[in-house]
């Protein structure tokens, strides 16, 4: 399974990629705090500066980013961006609707993209982040990515898919290629 930052296969730097990113590492839930209200803990907040590094090395920089609105997801968000280049330009769209995501939930936006964009990074929760990579992912796709996502993914991990001609508006079931899950060391 390719989970560290340490192999980085290639990912097809044409066509249409996109990534789905589990929230980084949270504090556990406690009252009288909601839950869409809990912030990163310090690891999490190291580990989203490491998945912007490794978004960068490979060369997965978004162009739009559709981020949850609870706080770990845009703080993962936020702390991940600081290490992308020219991370000012990239469209960000915080979304009430991502905090409690279907599959469904989630390819609406995404077929929502503009055709121009070449990259969309969504900042969601479990199991939804797994569960639609799975939704999406065609024969071909790495089998040790695929077996990780069937099973859920930890925090701080993103599956990234291709698709090489296909609009936005087309992606759904078995459409995209699972190229790999990553995780910061």
């Amino acid at each position: 399974m390719n989970v560290s930052s340490t192999h980085t296969p290639d990912v097809p730097r044409e066509g249409r990629r996109l990534v789905l990113l589990r929230h980084a590492k949270a504090e556990p839930g406690s009252d009288p705090v909601p839950d869409a209200d809990r912030p990163l803990a310090l690891r999490g907040r190291k580990q989203a500066g490491r998945v912007g590094s490794a978004l960068t090395a490979a060369h997965l920089v978004p162009d739009l980013a559709l981020v949850s609105s609870a706080l770990r997801t845009r703080q993962t968000w936020e702390l991940a961006a600081a290490h992308l280049p020219s991370h000012e330009s990239i469209t960000v769209d915080v979304r009430d609707e991502l905090y409690a995501a279907s599959v469904k939930d989630v390819l609406e936006l995404v077929r929502g993209a503009a055709d121009d964009v070449t990259t969309v990074l969504v900042v969601g929760h479990e199991p939804t982040m797994a569960a639609t990579a799975a939704y999406l992912a065609a024969p071909g796709s790495d089998d040790a990515a695929l077996a990780q996502v069937r099973v859920g993914v930890p925090t701080a991990t993103y599956s990234v898919l291709h698709a090489e001609d296909l609009p936005w508006s087309r992606w759904g079931k078995n459409s995209a290629t699972l190229v790999r899950v990553g995780r910061p060391s």
